[in-house]
């Protein structure tokens, strides 16, 4: 597959994923916040339970698997605080004989340095009664029932999330139902010290997964979508999936760009196999919408994300400022202009979710700050932002 692809819906979208998982074991997503990811991830889910007769094949981390849980600061007497559990979910189906409490633990203790102990009860489901977790405490230093912060919570959940998955790669009978993993925005609430070593043990996991073999030795991969926003996620995992290592095959990969052109409901894939991928190189194409004079919006918060991007652009040469990019633009007294609105108009405090809209000469300065940028640094944008009338649609 090659150039950019249009899907009409998230329908066909999911489609697309799931034929590209029959001759790829997985597939990593670049995209926005709020271009659809969590609704992607629930569709994906969904059309595997419309072609297995209401049977879901897809464990899914999203931001309804965090949801699953709930913060119980025990306002009447103050002590008892935790976390309360849905456990309805099926999430929870191999937790009372699979032992999970070990292996969270490992995957904890490499994050955090807090304690936890899940407090069971009898659920009855159907004819059969199950012990299942209803909630969790946590400790630290020898103090019990302590307030944990929401980058730990959810770090804690993601290593639910990562013990179940080692059991299903042992194939155990309560997970034998998952023949996909989807995976959206793991590390959302975390710093990047922790976002690197999440990011390097999911790998390793999901190597093992598309390596996994049945009892007969033969071939039986779980099949994997991962998407996210978080460009330094998506590069490290980019890098641990497709690097060969020794005495293991190769991942069977497909990366893209997943983008929204419109609020219509339009998705396009770009590959980005070929081409080293950078997050702001993405983020100029999309300052470059912006700053179309027939089609374009520009607010004051554009020169906020521009800055951003050079400084960006700075360290990626090995340079502490923008004064760097700057020094590319032949004009002096451009430059020296540049400089100084850069620098007044990027530390302003402009809200996003109410934005304000740029004047007329400061939007003048704007498009030829970012015209001279990306003729000077020779910039390959991606090419998402042709009018989707004009593409064949998918």
């Amino acid at each position: 597959m090659s150039g950019v692809r249009t899907y009409q819906n998230l329908n066909s979208l999911v489609t697309r994923l799931r034929d590209d998982l029959n001759d790829k074991e997985l597939v990593l997503l670049y995209a926005y916040n709020r271009t659809g990811k969590t609704r992607l991830s629930m569709d994906f889910k969904d059309q595997g339970k419309r072609k297995n007769n209401g049977k879901s094949d897809t464990l899914y981390f999203n931001a309804f698997t965090e949801d699953l849980f709930t913060w119980e600061n025990d306002l009447e007497n103050d002590s008892a605080r935790g976390l309360k559990v849905n456990y309805d979910s099926r999430f929870f189906d191999g937790f009372s004989s699979l032992g999970l409490e070990p292996t969270i633990d490992e995957y904890l203790s490499r994050y955090a340095d807090f304690g936890f102990d899940f407090d069971y009860k009898e659920i009855r489901q159907g004819d059969e009664t199950f012990s299942k977790p209803y909630f969790v405490k946590f400790s630290k230093d020898k103090q019990e029932n302590i307030k944990i912060s929401r980058g730990e919570e959810s770090i804690f959940i993601w290593c639910i999330f990562m013990a179940i998955c080692e059991r299903i790669l042992d194939s155990h009978e309560s997970y034998q139902w998952v023949k996909y993993i989807y995976v959206d925005d793991p590390i959302s609430s975390l710093d990047d010290n922790n976002a690197v070593a999440i990011t390097c043990d999911l790998a390793k996991l999901l190597r093992r997964a598309t390596n996994r073999k049945n009892e007969s030795s033969i071939s039986n991969p779980l099949k994997i979508v991962v998407s996210s926003h978080h460009s330094l996620f998506f590069n490290v995992m980019c890098n641990e999936i497709g690097r060969a290592k020794e005495n293991e095959p190769k991942v069977k990969h497909r990366r893209y760009f997943l983008h929204r052109p419109n609020s219509e409901g339009i998705y396009t894939l770009q590959p980005t196999e070929d081409t080293p991928f950078f997050h702001h190189v993405a983020s100029l194409a999309e300052l470059q919408k912006a700053a179309d004079p027939e089609t374009g919006k520009l607010y004051t918060f554009h020169f906020n994300a521009l800055r951003s991007i050079m400084e960006k652009t700075a360290a990626f040469f090995g340079h502490s400022d923008i004064s760097f990019c700057l020094k590319k633009i032949d004009n002096d007294d451009n430059r020296a202009l540049f400089n100084r609105v850069l620098n007044l108009l990027s530390h302003g405090s402009y809200a996003i979710f109410e934005p304000t809209p740029m004047g007329e000469d400061n939007q003048n300065l704007f498009r030829q700050i970012l015209k001279d940028f990306i003729a000077s640094f020779q910039f390959d944008l991606p090419k998402i932002f042709a009018e989707p009338s004009a593409r064949k649609p998918t």
